[in-house]
């Protein structure tokens, strides 16, 4: 294929694979796709663990990666020492979540014991995010997104100096305007049926709108992103001026994948009415598989979320320990497992290598091209 993100890439297909598992970066990559990890979470040292792996399996294929770096920075909240940062969580959200445990049978002895150390949160501030990025142009990454928000003007000239094209995600057209004004490469244009962070336009209605924003901007490609889990709404997207696609839940439940799988059980039989948009996980609105937990964040008597990253605060324990219970098959935990996850969930029914998922991609696509082109005939 001929679009501008496959000259710019040198790939085959211009699909894009967003995962946290190294084994579906590699999968995609050598099918003729592009892998994405996300590299949230990971310090300089792991990260170089990860894409040194990634060198050793992709066969000398593209890969990227994925930061999120908040346009926020210089927010007080994240300048703010550890122990200051968990001593702003109101008593009232740990009396929740303790609350939301106790109904479903598990003991949240211990829940707050933890010492979340002088590096908390340094990923989401610019000397943090610097060395993680540092790290990561050590390998021969060919990519480089910003997850939240502009990309800071360090991770452009750095990038920059590298050849290294940067994108950045938006979901609304206002925000590809500020990421184009800021010499943002590719964006990645993620409508409100997406899994993880999202903003409140459909895809459909936001590829057109963002399109037709960007034109006094020169031609920067976009890729589509919400809800899109197969080859026939890769072909719609692209019809309508997208470069591309650019994929997170479809790979969820592949093999390779890094979901547990009392989640991916869940998955595989939810239907696209069955995640919502929620900041009970991060602070900010993201999608995921409603749940018991989801619910429970959703009622008149519970508190309002924390703003990030305080509302991880409240929610990571909590979530690690249903999920760690799900797993050993307890069933108040398994009510309240959730993961991020988009609308498509409804369209993922069976589990097929994510190198199958791209190759039943590359069909799907073929046969609605050429249904389309049928109809000019």
């Amino acid at each position: 294929m001929k679009t501008p993100v496959c000259e710019m890439f040198g790939i085959d297909f211009p699909l894009f694979a967003f995962s946290h598992c190294r084994d579906v970066i590699a999968a995609v990559s050598n099918a003729g796709g592009f892998g994405v990890l996300g590299a949230v979470g990971h310090t300089p040292e792991s990260l170089d663990i990860e894409l040194t792996w990634l060198d050793e399996h992709v066969n000398g294929k593209p890969y990227g990666v994925d930061l999120l770096v908040p346009t926020s920075l210089d927010s007080k909240e994240h300048a703010l020492a550890a122990a200051e940062i968990e001593a702003r969580i109101p008593p009232a959200h740990k009396r929740h979540v303790e609350s939301i445990l106790a109904r479903h049978g598990i003991d949240t002895k211990g829940l707050w014991d933890r010492d979340l150390g002088d590096n908390f949160g340094d990923h989401l501030r610019p000397q943090g995010a610097s060395v993680v990025l540092d790290a990561a142009l050590e390998h021969p990454v060919k990519f480089v997104v910003n997850a939240l928000g502009v990309p800071p003007q360090f991770m452009l000239e750095r990038c920059r100096s590298e050849g290294v094209p940067v994108g950045a995600l938006t979901g609304a057209k206002e925000h590809a305007v500020k990421h184009a004004e800021a010499g943002t490469d590719v964006l990645i244009v993620s409508g409100t049926e997406a899994g993880g962070h999202c903003g409140e336009v459909s895809t459909l209605v936001l590829i057109p709108e963002v399109l037709e924003a960007l034109k006094p901007y020169g031609d920067i490609p976009i890729l589509a992103a919400g809800g899109i889990v197969t080859g026939r709404q890769m072909a719609a997207v692209m019809a309508m001026g997208a470069a591309g696609a650019w994929c997170g839940s479809v790979w969820l439940t592949t093999p390779e994948a890094e979901t547990a799988p009392a989640v991916k059980e869940k998955m595989l039989v939810a239907n696209s009415r069955q995640t919502v948009r929620s900041r009970s996980r991060t602070g900010k609105y993201t999608r995921q598989l409603r749940s018991a937990w989801t619910d429970a964040w959703h009622g008149e008597e519970s508190p309002d979320p924390l703003p990030m990253p305080l509302q991880q605060l409240v929610s990571e324990p909590a979530l690690g320990r249903i999920g760690k219970l799900a797993e050993g098959g307890h069933e108040g935990a398994k009510a309240l497992a959730t993961y991020f996850v988009g609308q498509g969930v409804g369209l993922m029914n069976t589990t097929v290598s994510a190198r199958q998922v791209v190759y039943d991609f590359m069909e799907d696509f073929a046969d609605a091209t050429e249904r389309l082109a049928g109809t000019m005939e």
